[in-house]
């Protein structure tokens, strides 16, 4: 299939600035791969979909505050400074973004906080925008840490086009985040709150948790019309073998897999074997999913509504059916759905 493919026509104010008040009443577009139907539900209504023994799996990586504002020496420029990873604990080496990375080379010292309480020193050039710091900061690790997560903000994707506030420290951020290390947040974890959990448990749905730790790359345009030619940022998973047991349980007595989001599908996608059971798995993925595509364990998949040309939309129309899902993105658009993070979401059944 062509990018082009994947292109239509989302005006802004379809795009979702905050989330709803509460996680679990967002709207639900449900639809049903085999016959084509689409109802439109609340997302809590979610688990009349689902019985006894059936398995929900999650991802529980944790956004930490990435993004964070600093000054240039001498010139007091403002420059914006998106951490990646860290490289380095000992020597508190960073993998970061620069904006604008015109005004950033090697040996340029940055200050951070109102009293200047944090520096850094550029050591070298990664990127046409990456750059790789240098904290200049001598208490232990973790105290470290601390003082430059107070720096940062949430960093809300690019087409949240609104500075982060309060109400973002909280709903930024899954209930079961866990496992410290993304970028941004698996958008689809969102719509679950503590009573939906709990309700899940009641109904004797089991949850498994993955970690995937997702990176800026899910919001980078792809230059090629070509899709076999574009290439994947690695992003690090973890699948261990608690997850592999209760999938591979619910897979052998017949019972329903939901995969909920793109992450989680991506990272059961990359950890299956041949045989169609989870395998445990501890590493980098760069795959890529776009149609066609033949999926091997979800038997259903809880997506957002994604942004245009994105990979996450090539991934829900491989597992939904390219005519199938474009479809129920036209009725998402004439019906009011909201689109992106704090926006609505859709469920797939494929059985």
């Amino acid at each position: 299939m062509k990018l082009s493919q994947f292109k239509f026509k989302l005006p802004e104010e379809k795009i979702a600035l905050h989330p709803t008040k509460y996680r679990d009443e967002s709207r639900l577009m449900v639809v049903h791969k085999s016959t084509g139907a689409i109802e439109h539900v609340i997302f809590k209504d979610i688990l009349n979909y689902f019985d006894d023994q059936d398995v929900f799996i999650f991802n529980d990586t944790k956004v930490f505050p990435a993004r964070l504002y600093g000054n240039k020496e001498k010139t007091g420029a403002r420059i914006e400074v998106f951490l990646l990873r860290e490289l380095n604990e000992e020597l508190r080496l960073w993998d970061v973004l620069v904006d604008p990375a015109r005004k950033i080379r090697i040996g340029n010292k940055l200050y951070f906080g109102e009293d200047d309480s944090m520096v850094a020193e550029v050591i070298d050039n990664t990127t046409s925008r990456g750059r790789t710091l240098r904290f200049l900061y001598d208490g232990p690790h973790d105290e470290f840490k601390k003082a430059l997560y107070a720096l940062g903000e949430p960093p809300l994707p690019p087409f949240i086009k609104r500075a982060a506030e309060p109400e973002d420290e909280e709903r930024f951020q899954t209930i079961f985040a866990k496992n410290e290390g993304a970028v941004t947040v698996p958008a689809s974890g969102l719509h679950f709150s503590r009573e939906l959990m709990k309700r899940m448990e009641i109904k004797g749905i089991e949850p498994a948790f993955i970690t995937m730790h997702c990176g800026l790359g899910n919001f980078r345009d792809i230059d090629v019309e070509d899709l076999t030619k574009h290439k994947m940022d690695s992003e690090q998973m973890f699948v261990e073998a608690d997850v592999c047991r209760i999938v591979n349980a619910a897979k052998d007595r017949g019972n329903k897999v939901c995969a909920v989001g793109t992450s989680v599908m991506r990272a059961i996608e990359t950890a299956v074997g041949t045989d169609g059971h989870l395998k445990e798995f501890e590493g980098w993925t760069n795959k890529f999913i776009f149609p066609p595509y033949e999926f091997s364990v979800a038997d259903a998949m809880v997506a957002n509504f994604q942004m245009p040309l994105s990979t996450m939309l090539m991934l829900v129309c491989s597992y939904g059916g390219y005519e199938l899902v474009m479809e129920a993105y036209n009725t998402a658009l004439k019906e009011d759905y909201r689109f992106g993070t704090y926006g609505d979401a859709m469920l797939i059944l494929n059985k």
